[in-house]
């Protein structure tokens, strides 16, 4: 693992402001050198402002943003020389071929490895003779990926890029991400796909409403949240009437429920002597955690 001083992006209080609207509230976020980094939150929240300004086609309102210690509004060509995009909703030159688009996109940071580029083109299963107006979504997609990942770069900036892909697909997604960062990249993944970010990403953090409302390691962030509970007993009224226990519900024999992690030992002891038939323990997953920042929002903004 790096060092924590070998930051790739760093964002300190970001704002932006589209006229009374704001898309950013005052946001920081680290991502260090060699990291997948989870960049999660609903629609709306900010992830795709962030990162369009951290490609320099945004100025932010106040706040700062580097990318690999410089600015991408004041030095663009300094900033991305070594990094590739894909963003979530990809438009294409539509009277251009896959494989003229692939080598366009990849001639503007010097060119695709070919034998890496004929690799990626069989691998997500692209016909680059095809005109990109009879590209599917999916295929679209396919083609911004083959061309950032043709060619090796220091930073993968990816905005929802697994959007349109069938799951055959993401799995290849998926392992070039993991090879470019055995390789030594950064990558920056924006997702709402909980899944694919607890496969890829070391460290997460979670925007809602234009402002960073938690960020850490996986482990750090799953030791704060709830462990779930299936039981099957004889007694399941007795589980069911823990004090510990959270957000109960029985069904004949079937009780469940959520426990804090500082409570785990007592409900443990009591499930040990309650002659149980079947149990089935959850670990505490991201989408819990995603889900208890939006609707902790929900409540608030239903209160204002």
């Amino acid at each position: 693992m790096p060092s924590p001083s070998e930051s790739v992006i760093e964002a300190v209080q970001l704002t932006k402001k589209f006229s009374r609207t704001r898309a950013l509230d005052g946001l920081d976020l680290r991502v260090v050198e060699g990291e997948v980094h989870g960049f999660l939150g609903p629609n709306g929240a900010g992830k795709s402002t962030t990162l369009r300004i951290l490609l320099g086609l945004m100025r932010p309102s106040s706040g700062s943003a580097r990318v690999f210690g410089l600015d991408p509004w004041q030095d663009p060509v300094g900033a991305h020389r070594e990094v590739a995009y894909v963003p979530g909703d990809v438009s294409l030159w539509p009277n251009l071929s896959g494989g003229e688009i692939i080598d366009l996109l990849t001639a503007l940071r010097g060119g695709a490895d070919q034998q890496l580029r004929r690799d990626l083109i069989e691998e997500f299963e692209l016909d680059p003779r095809r005109k990109a107006r009879t590209y599917s979504k999916g295929n679209r997609q396919k083609v911004a990926l083959i061309a950032a990942f043709a060619r090796p770069a220091r930073l993968y900036l990816l905005d929802e890029p697994s959007a349109g892909l069938d799951p055959v697909m993401e799995s290849v997604f998926r392992r070039h991400v993991q090879r470019v960062t055995t390789d030594g990249a950064t990558v920056l993944l924006s997702s709402h796909i909980l899944s694919e970010v607890e496969q890829l990403c070391e460290r997460v953090t979670i925007i809602r409403a234009g402002r960073a409302v938690e960020s850490g390691t996986l482990a750090q962030l799953r030791h704060l949240k709830l462990t779930h509970f299936r039981i099957q007993a004889a007694d399941a009224a007795l589980l069911a009437a823990l004090p510990e226990a959270q957000d109960v519900s029985t069904t004949g024999d079937v009780v469940e429920f959520d426990v804090e992690p500082a409570d785990l030992a007592p409900v443990l002891e009591a499930i040990a002597v309650a002659g149980i038939t079947g149990l089935t323990v959850s670990p505490p997953s991201l989408e819990s955690l995603f889900l208890s920042h939006y609707s902790l929002e929900n409540q608030k903004s239903q209160v204002r």
